[in-house]
């Protein structure tokens, strides 16, 4: 089902060719729609359009100066598209600070269809062969659509996302969608902007090819948060 605020070109892909499909979603994307669930146990997915949306700083990015002088420390392994599927069932699994999560069986099944198809792609974050945080979103051209993140040690998802900024500065992004405002965010200069200007921006991302930085190593990573302006906390 379509969410209120779907462009029509969007409902009619969706009811004369398939309801759910990886390019359906790849669709919503690029016109600045994502997909959600009502709650985990919930099969249906609705799809939304805020009026005002969330983006992540890119040029330059934001770095906490606490937290990057912790990911510098390197106290986790970090890896890239090595395992998607454990991330996005973490993300989709109740924690700590969540009971349910927006991310039904069929988002999995579809995300990682499209992590097959080179569309998706996650950031890991491991204390020796356990995987303790990371995150997961959706790239086209030179857009980056953050899904859902999450931590089992302090600071876990940060540093995930830290190096997820540090990544795609490097590659020439230039939009990095959060969706919404939450305080976790804001740590790292979240901005919010009207639906008109996030669509101007994501038209500008789109216009030009990006690769996933994912065979970027860690140094270099670093090398360049060492150039990020950083805030005094």
């Amino acid at each position: 089902m379509a969410g209120a605020g779907v462009p029509d070109k969007l409902r009619q892909a969706m009811t004369e060719t398939y309801a759910y499909s990886p390019e359906t979603i790849i669709k919503a994307y690029s016109l600045g729609v994502f997909p959600m669930a009502e709650s985990r146990d919930d099969p249906e997915i609705n799809f939304y359009e805020p009026e005002i949306r969330g983006v992540l700083r890119l040029t330059p990015p934001h770095i906490p100066r606490r937290l990057l002088r912790l990911v510098r420390q390197k106290p986790h392994r970090i890896t890239l598209d090595t395992d998607f599927k454990s991330v996005i069932e973490a993300c989709a699994a109740p924690s700590d600070t969540r009971d349910d999560s927006w991310i039904n069986p069929e988002i999995v099944t579809l995300y990682c269809a499209l992590h097959k198809m080179g569309f998706a792609h996650s950031v890991e974050v491991w204390d020796g062969d356990a995987l303790i945080g990371g995150l997961y979103g959706v790239r086209l051209g030179r857009a980056f659509f953050g899904e859902s993140m999450f931590s089992r040690r302090s600071n876990a998802s940060k540093i995930a996302l830290t190096h997820l900024i540090a990544r795609l500065y490097y590659a020439g992004y230039t939009l990095l969608d959060a969706q919404f405002s939450n305080d976790h965010l804001m740590q790292f200069g979240l901005e919010e902007i009207p639906k008109e200007i996030f669509k101007a921006r994501l038209a500008e991302a789109l216009s030009a090819p990006a690769a996933f930085p994912s065979d970027i190593s860690e140094d270099v990573a670093l090398a360049y948060l060492a150039q990020v302006r950083t805030d005094t906390s």
